[in-house]
């Protein structure tokens, strides 16, 4: 069964790939589809063109993790904290320094 969210968003990025909250979209439907490797793709292309206050760091941490892949998933974590912080965002750094095991 398709996801209807997953497609919208896959479309959305289709005809518009420049924007970054679609592709943010589209990789938080992919995580909840269980689609990790899509949400890495689209992970690492909203970040190269949105400057994240931290949770999409988070996120791409998180699938990175779901990939087997934990080397990649604390560098994530710590841009992450390193957003947070720089946009005054202390919770989201605490949860950030959590998955890092600070």
């Amino acid at each position: 069964m398709t996801n209807p969210r997953l497609e919208a968003f896959r479309k959305m990025v289709e005809k518009t790939p420049g924007n970054a909250l679609a592709r943010f979209g589209l990789a938080n439907e992919a995580i909840k589809a269980g689609d990790h490797a899509l949400a890495e793709e689209q992970l690492r292309a909203y970040l190269s063109m949105y400057d994240d206050e931290g949770n999409g760091w988070m996120r791409l941490g998180d699938a990175l993790t779901a990939l087997g892949r934990p080397a990649e998933a604390r560098e994530a974590y710590a841009k992450g904290v390193e957003a947070a912080e720089r946009f005054g965002h202390s919770g989201m750094a605490s949860e950030l320094r959590e998955r890092l095991g600070e």
